[in-house]
Parts: C-alpha cells; sequence; structure tokens
C-alpha cells in the first residue's frame, strides 16, 4: 500500500448531506487536504508544478501522487509521462504513480503501462466518518495490541508486513521512528500480539490541520485471519484518531479487507492502482 502524508490545511465542514456521506465532496476535500499537499518521509522531498506533484526520495518511497492530465492531447500526454519517468529515473529510487480512478484521461493507465509502468493491484479508497464507526470489537482470547513506542516495535510491526506483503519493508521502520519522534507525532503503529508472536500490525498517518487521518497496512497472519484480530486493529486506530480530534478515516483497501471495513461503516469513493517503475531505463 502506498501511503501519504499531508501539511496543514485549514480543514472543511459540510461533506454530508441528508443524515449520508456525500462521496463527491468528500472526495473533494480528500484531494484537496491530503493528496496535494504531501509530506514525505525521512530524506524524501516534494516538487510540483500545476499538471503533477512528485514526491522524491534516494531511500524511502517515491512516487507521482496527483495530476491534472486531461486537457492535453495524446502527443502532449505521452510526452509529459516520458518526462516524469526521466525525473525519478535521475533520482534512481523505485517509485509508483499513484492512479486515482477519478484521474483524467480516461486511457491514462494504458498509456502509463506503454511507458513501461507496471500496473499492481486495484485498492479501493474508503472513507469513513470515525463517529458512525461501528468500533465495538473484541480479541481472541490471548491476543493483545500494543502500541509501537520503541525499535522492538517498529521491528515487530515490519515483521508483520515482510511475511504478510513480501519484499524489505524497512523503509516503514525507518518512517514510523521518524513519525513517532515528531512534535506533535505524525503517526502512530500497533501491534496485535498472540503471547510473544505478532500476528497482525498497522499504522495510523496522522495529517495534522485536516479532517483526515489514515490507516496503513492491517496485514494479519493467515491463520489469524477470520478472528476479529484485523477489525480490533482498525477500531483501536480509529479511537486514536478520533480522540486527537480527527473527523475522517481513510484507506486504501484490499479485496481482502474491503469487505470487513464495508461492515465497520467506510465508504466507497474511488479506485486507487499504484502503477510501479523500476527508477532505471
Amino acid at each position: 500500500m502506498t501511503q501519504l502524508r499531508a501539511n496543514p490545511v485549514a480543514p472543511g465542514s459540510a461533506i454530508w448531506s441528508g443524515g449520508a456521506m456525500d462521496a463527491a465532496a468528500v472526495l473533494t476535500a480528500y484531494d484537496e487536504q491530503v493528496r496535494q499537499r504531501p509530506e514525505p518521509d525521512g530524506d524524501g522531498w516534494v516538487e510540483r508544478d500545476d499538471r503533477v506533484i512528485r514526491v522524491l526520495s534516494t531511500n524511502g518511497w517515491a512516487g507521482l501522487i496527483w495530476s491534472r492530465l486531461g486537457d492535453l492531447g495524446p502527443e502532449a500526454l505521452d510526452a509529459r509521462i516520458a518526462g516524469e519517468v526521466a525525473r525519478f529515473v535521475e533520482v534512481g529510487n523505485t517509485w509508483e504513480w499513484k492512479y486515482f480512478s477519478c484521474d483524467l484521461p480516461p486511457d491514462l493507465p494504458e498509456r502509463l503501462v506503454a511507458a513501461g509502468l507496471t500496473r499492481a493491484e486495484d485498492e479501493t479508497l474508503l472513507v469513513a466518518e470515525i463517529s458512525e464507526l461501528d468500533l465495538e470489537v473484541s480479541l481472541p482470547e490471548g491476543v493483545r495490541l500494543d502500541d509501537v513506542t520503541d525499535a522492538e516495535g517498529s521491528a515487530r510491526l515490519v515483521k508483520v508486513h515482510d511475511e504478510v506483503f513480501g519484499g524489505d519493508n524497512s523503509y516503514i521502520g525507518r518512517a514510523l521512528a521518524t513519525g513517532l519522534a515528531h512534535q506533535p507525532p505524525t503517526c502512530t503503529g500497533v501491534v496485535a500480539m498472540a503471547g510473544e508472536i505478532p500476528v497482525c500490525s498497522g499504522r495510523l498517518e496522522l495529517h495534522h490541520g485536516t479532517d483526515f487521518a489514515s490507516i496503513w497496512g492491517g496485514g494479519t497472519l493467515p491463520e489469524w485471519r477470520g478472528r476479529g484480530v484485523f477489525r480490533a486493529v482498525v477500531a483501536h486506530r480509529a479511537r486514536q484518531a478520533a480522540d486527537l480530534g480527527f473527523r475522517y478515516l481513510q484507506v486504501d483497501a484490499t479485496a481482502d479487507s474491503r469487505p470487513i471495513l464495508g461492515r465497520l461503516g467506510f465508504v466507497e469513493l474511488a479506485t486507487t492502482v499504484p502503477f510501479e517503475h523500476s527508477g532505471r531505463q
């Protein structure tokens, strides 16, 4: 999953209508407050113009997170995509183009693949008003939730990510340590422990100065799925966000987690797709 953190802006307000979420208004607020105002992790930095916003890094997450390309003709669009690929290749780190189903033009995904990017798994952008969430959950016997406060806790969180999602997720541990050191912290982490075995973990990103907090990770070991652990980890982070004054909770959900989150009260706003690139020509 791709994470975004946002710089402060003035929070919005009336994005509920007739007792139901106004999905289009919430999506606009998320775009303005979070997507267009990223705060990079670690050594990262932001580059922007009137067409795109990039987050670049030499050892952390990097990607193109927002674009406004719908009015470009085919040749100009392909040239712009090629230019973005070249810019990230200059830095040399792996990166992704963070595509949303509301992004234009409609054939942008096909053009990204033609430019050498690889389409990864579709995810669903879900948002909930925290006060409307069903947070009454219980943990299986013998399982507890530990907040991440030190390097040991961070290592346990990363261990779950490595086992569930594969690959090397050490950059998540570095980003978590950086966020916890901020004042106020820009993220938190939680690990579900069955005795001394970490079985599920997740992170909460705190977009201070906005209406939104977001949850990431949520990986659960296969043998512990379907037992309420994932749901409890979500509820724990939602309560943390509520205690800190956030109104909305956002998540990019996989096909496995989307039904659980829907039952909790999350609403689908869009589809998101990471288009991945090695950072090399």
